[in-house]
């Protein structure tokens, strides 16, 4: 992958025609609506098109190595984090307006669920993705913006372990989204959904007692959490009854599996150096992976530039970079095709073990047992 920090382009003269593919998401929207009300085979179309057609154009659409000036203005980033901002009015109307419109319409059973799925796939993909960016940024705007999309797939609790939790530990034992090696995608998932909610409480609790605070202090985000899924559970009940509520956790669990697809794929098998006493080494550019299909970059607003974002968390998409291969190991194919992979266990084992062995041959030459490095520990006990 051709690194091109050295020259960065001038891609902000036309701020709104520069920003305009990441805003693809949309084209999204209307074919769940589409599913909505003819039903029959195009409740299958965002599935489709997100799993399939993406990854067959992306093949062909080759790769976007080019990095921006880290340093440009923020009032030049306004159209790309426009999308960002409107996307979560976007997901409310078309969540609940549809669990409205599939409930009174004609559509059977199976069509709704097929629905449904594939609004996960769309609050998966997008949703979650967007909060990602969101959460990272110091508006309390933005943030707000965040838990919202969060509380639309009732997994709230994301936004505490991912900035208390994964961005510390990421690439050590103590990190449950950091998958170990030759540990199969299921196994992993039964590991995180309850591993990530217990170890993000663990955090926040932690903060409150450095201020002398028990857990059901007011200021506890979870709070917030448990009301705000409450609320949407609610809605959904009001709007479309048990089927409702039934049809929204559908949804909810699908985006939950994608966002823990990706999370599975970003940091397979790549672990931080142990320096003893349980410390470890700085995060750095080889811990996460990488990849530049231009497609993909687009849909998930270069989510794909893992490594610069664990060093620069707060940077916003636009400006992440991307780097040569020899400096942040690179995926073979797009984040469509590796999470796909990555639902057969042994076609990912068959695919990433020997890339990971690679991987550690060249950062890692001294390190023979990597046994310690595969064990999964609490960041904190249940005392803290």
């Amino acid at each position: 992958m051709a690194n091109t920090r050295s020259t960065p382009p001038p891609p902000f003269s036309h701020p709104f025609r520069a920003a305009l593919p990441f805003w693809l998401s949309l084209s999204l929207v209307p074919l769940v609506w589409l599913g909505a009300y003819l039903g029959g085979v195009l409740v299958f179309l965002v599935p489709l098109v997100v799993w399939y057609l993406f990854s067959i154009i992306d093949a062909f659409a080759g790769l976007n190595a080019t990095n921006y000036d880290t340093h440009t203005h923020q009032d030049q980033l306004y159209w790309y984090k426009l999308i960002t901002w409107i996307w979560p009015a976007v997901q409310f109307v078309t969540l609940f307006g549809i669990l409205d419109v599939a409930t009174r319409g004609s559509l059977a059973t199976w069509e709704m669920v097929i629905l449904f799925i594939g609004l996960g796939v769309l609050t998966g993909t997008v949703g979650i993705n967007y909060s990602h960016e969101l959460m990272h940024q110091s508006s309390r705007f933005e943030r707000w913006l965040a838990d919202a999309l969060l509380a639309m797939v009732l997994y709230s609790h994301f936004r505490s372990e991912h900035l208390l939790v994964h961005h510390t530990h990421v690439g050590t034992p103590k990190d449950a989204v950091t998958a170990r090696y030759n540990e199969g995608f299921y196994h992993y998932f039964a590991r995180v959904l309850t591993g990530c909610y217990v170890s993000a409480f663990r955090a926040e609790r932690a903060l409150l007692a450095r201020k002398g605070r028990s857990w059901w202090w007011k200021t506890n985000p979870f709070w917030q959490y448990w009301l705000s899924q409450i609320l949407m559970l609610g809605l959904a009940y009001v709007i479309a009854g048990p089927i409702g509520v039934m049809l929204f956790c559908v949804q909810a669990f699908v985006a939950i599996l994608h966002l823990e697809l990706v999370n599975y794929i970003e940091h397979y098998g790549l672990t931080r150096r142990h320096l003893g006493e349980g410390r470890y080494e700085p995060v750095g550019k080889h811990h996460s992976w990488n990849e530049a299909h231009r497609l993909s970059s687009w849909l998930l607003i270069n989510l794909q530039r893992h490594s610069d974002h664990h060093i620069k968390p707060k940077r916003p998409f636009p400006l992440l970079q991307t780097y040569a291969e020899e400096e942040a190991p690179v995926l073979p194919h797009s984040y469509t095709v590796m999470t796909l992979l990555a639902t057969v266990p042994p076609l990912w084992r068959r695919v990433m073990n020997r890339r990971v062995r690679e991987w550690r041959k060249l950062h890692y030459p001294d390190i023979e047992d990597w046994h310690p490095y595969n064990k999964a520990r609490n960041p904190l006990p249940l005392s803290t």
